[in-house]
């Protein structure tokens, strides 16, 4: 039986109107969602915090089972959502199996966390036991965006319900049901009682009213920066913890010693993986000057030899930009580029929404496809002459979030990447990069630092509470 019935999928009424699910590379509907409006971030908030209650008094064995489960049916249903994560997202499979993967594993570390130490024995100095442990914050809400749709919602409600909270999901509405009602189907089938998980695609103001919520005491975002700044300043107003996973534009260092051959391959993943659509995405390659022009020629040439197409009809290497708007920015970015000097060496052309891996020579701080987040298929090259250049190149800009280096010394590697401040860092290995064991997240413009995995959702989605506890009434003075 499939997982997913368009007829069910959504058992609450909202008030958003209906929205047509778009195929990117085709223009078809796929389905028809309803999409929520602000008022119906009120109902959902108070109905989670109600049902949460008793999930939290749950045993944690309880909680466990529930993630297990899941993660056993994403296996289980995986043709079915890998279908729609091609489809709806515009993935290559082999993306949407990458998605899956890890959408299991962060359902199976999810369930490893709700039996977690849960506090400290601490010593005090009057006649008492003294602890703290870790208790759910209530409800999370999680705004998630369309690139990576199901990871990147799994990835803040699988722990949030593991640690006994209930959980409001706005995903980006482009991707509705990879990025939710999948999600809320795999969750049912696998025991989560109901209320506690509540999807409601929508755009900003939905996004808005969650965050205002006074229900919802924590955030996890991931989207734009910009949008970032916002959910930061909206929340901070109402002393609300956030957690911001943000844009990036990560730097991939060549050191004279890389071995060419094996480079390109990875600097092509880096910046080419999902159309670019990535907030690790290689958005910048540094190049030592002794290597730069045999880089880019290849570079180029390993671009010209990408296929892209419809990835559920064709088997491509890169499929659609997932709407005109995106494609729109990236064509605006290279062709200011090149009207700035830069050269074109590779794409620069795209047909409806298949866009052309890009390859940028001659840029400089001045080209806005170097300086800014392109969020697409586009790799600009830059040369340095020496290891602190290329730290300085590297550290140079609002972001931090990925930064990879490649040279046959990996103790000169490691020694460089600590002079770049970034929240990941991978010698031998390009930018893209996700474990469900790992903690991610980015510095300055990329966010509030590592928020995902173990210890860190840990942190995320549970307050401290300091208890004591004495035999007798306690004496006081008077």
């Amino acid at each position: 039986m499939p997982l997913l019935d368009p007829k069910t999928w959504q058992s609450r009424p909202l008030a958003g109107g209906e929205y047509a699910v778009t195929e990117p590379a085709t223009g078809e509907t796929l389905a028809t969602v309803t999409l929520a409006a602000a008022e119906d971030v009120a109902t959902a908030a108070r109905d989670a915090r109600a049902a949460q209650a008793e999930w939290a008094k749950a045993p944690h064995f309880v909680r466990a089972a529930v993630l297990r489960r899941a993660g056993d049916l994403f296996a289980a249903h995986a043709d079915e959502l890998r279908e729609w994560i091609v489809r709806e997202s515009g993935s290559i499979p082999g993306k949407a199996d990458f998605e899956l993967h890890v959408a299991a594993q962060e359902c199976y570390e999810a369930a490893a966390l709700a039996s977690r130490p849960s506090g400290q024995i601490l010593p005090s100095e009057a006649p008492r036991l003294s602890y703290t442990r870790r208790v759910p914050v209530g409800v999370v809400g999680v705004i998630s965006p369309f690139n990576a749709p199901l990871i990147l919602s799994i990835r803040s409600v699988a722990p949030a319900l593991a640690l006994g909270n209930a959980v409001v999901l706005k995903p980006d509405p482009r991707t509705a049901v990879c990025g939710g009602l999948a999600l809320a189907a795999v969750l049912a089938e696998a025991g989560l009682p109901e209320g506690l998980l509540h999807v409601l695609p929508g755009g900003p103001e939905v996004g808005q009213a969650l965050v205002a919520d006074p229900n919802v005491p924590v955030i996890s975002f991931t989207g734009s920066t910009a949008a970032g700044r916002a959910v930061g300043e909206a929340a901070g107003r109402l002393l609300k913890r956030t957690h911001l996973e943000l844009g990036g534009n990560s730097a991939l260092i060549v050191l004279e010693d890389a071995d060419i051959d094996a480079v390109i391959s990875t600097a092509a993943w880096g910046s080419f993986f999902h159309q670019g659509q990535i907030c690790m995405t290689t958005g910048r390659h540094l190049v030592h000057a002794s290597l730069y022009e045999e880089y880019v020629e290849r570079l180029a040439a390993k671009a010209d030899s990408l296929a892209v197409g419809d990835p559920h009809r064709a088997q491509v290497h890169l499929g659609p930009i997932i709407d005109s708007a995106q494609l729109a920015k990236i064509q605006g970015l290279v062709e200011s580029s090149t009207a700035r000097g830069a050269k074109l060496a590779a794409g620069g052309t795209h047909e409806r929404l298949f866009y052309r891996p890009t390859v940028l020579a001659g840029v400089d701080d001045a080209t806005p496809a170097y300086a800014e987040e392109v969020f697409g298929p586009v790799a600009p090259v830059r040369s340095f002459a020496d290891a602190d250049e290329a730290a300085a190149l590297a550290a140079a800009g609002p972001y931090g979030l990925s930064l990879g280096i490649v040279t046959r010394d990996t103790a000169r590697g490691l020694d460089l990447a600590e002079r770049i401040p970034t929240g990941i860092a991978h010698i031998n290995d390009q930018t893209v990069n996700d474990e469900a064991v790992a903690p991610f997240g980015g510095i300055a413009a990329s966010g509030t630092g590592a928020r995902f995995g173990g210890e860190a959702n840990l942190e995320a989605f549970t307050d401290v509470r300091w208890t004591t506890v004495r035999g007798d009434v306690a004496p006081y003075p008077f």
